[in-house]
C-alpha cells in the first residue's frame, strides 16, 4: 500500500465551541458557500491555503488548530 497524505480538520468541533455555529454562518464569514464548508468539513474537499486561513481567522485560531495532515498507509 502506498503512502498517502490525508488532511483532517477540526471544523465541527470549532463550530460547536463557537456557540454551535452553523455551516451557513461559517460559510458567510469565510466568503464561500455552505456546500464548500460541508465538503471541507467532511474531508471530501481540501481547501485552498487562502480559504484555510480565512476559516482559521473566523475562529480566531492558528491554521494548525483547524487543519492537520498525516501519513496513511505503509511507513516504509
Amino acid at each position: 500500500m502506498a503512502n498517502k497524505m490525508e488532511i483532517t480538520n477540526n471544523i465541527r468541533t470549532l463550530r460547536f465551541f463557537a456557540g454551535e455555529m452553523t455551516q451557513q454562518a461559517l460559510a458567510e464569514k469565510a466568503g464561500v458557500s455552505r456546500q464548500t464548508i460541508l465538503a471541507v468539513e467532511a474531508g471530501k474537499y481540501s481547501p485552498s491555503l487562502e480559504l484555510a486561513f480565512r476559516i482559521a481567522d473566523v475562529f480566531g485560531v492558528a491554521i494548525s488548530e483547524v487543519f492537520a495532515y498525516e501519513m496513511t498507509g505503509d511507513a516504509k
